[in-house]
């Protein structure tokens, strides 16, 4: 499994008229882990783009376990539990720094798409090399 931990501050633009941070922006923060992951792997959104390739969201999921507010730092834990063949999937955790208990949890799944065609493709050769590289250090 490869993890990365991303700190998020809740920004007072994130909460809605209750003052809890608005359901649709754990999707922005699911975003953000997401980017710090490839960008840790040595594969950043840039440098997959350069090769050819699109990573479409086609599934979105999200659990909300209890409300966040302005100004709380958040953990966004983003996990990759297995190696991507044409589609790769997300795992997300979202923790109050220094608290345990979960706060919204959810996955998105990406399709690996040529980015000349529009159409599905196997992930390339080096995005398997580097996650599995990272897979095997992490065991």
């Amino acid at each position: 499994m490869i993890k990365h931990t991303t700190p998020i501050r809740v920004r007072y633009a994130d909460t809605d008229q209750m003052k809890n941070v608005y359901y649709a922006r754990y999707f922005e923060y699911f975003e953000q882990g997401r980017s710090d992951l490839l960008r840790d792997i040595g594969m950043p959104y840039p440098q997959v783009e350069e090769m050819g390739i699109h990573l479409p969201v086609i599934e979105a999921h999200a659990v909300y376990r209890r409300p966040v507010r302005y100004d709380d730092l958040l953990k966004v834990v983003t996990m990759v539990k297995e190696v991507p063949v044409a589609r790769i999937r997300l795992d997300y955790e979202v923790h109050v720094d220094g608290e345990t208990e979960l706060v919204a949890e959810g996955y998105t799944i990406h399709s690996f798409v040529n980015a000349t065609t529009g159409r599905p493709t196997r992930a390339p050769a080096q995005f398997l090399e580097r996650t599995e590289d990272r897979m095997q250090k992490r065991k």
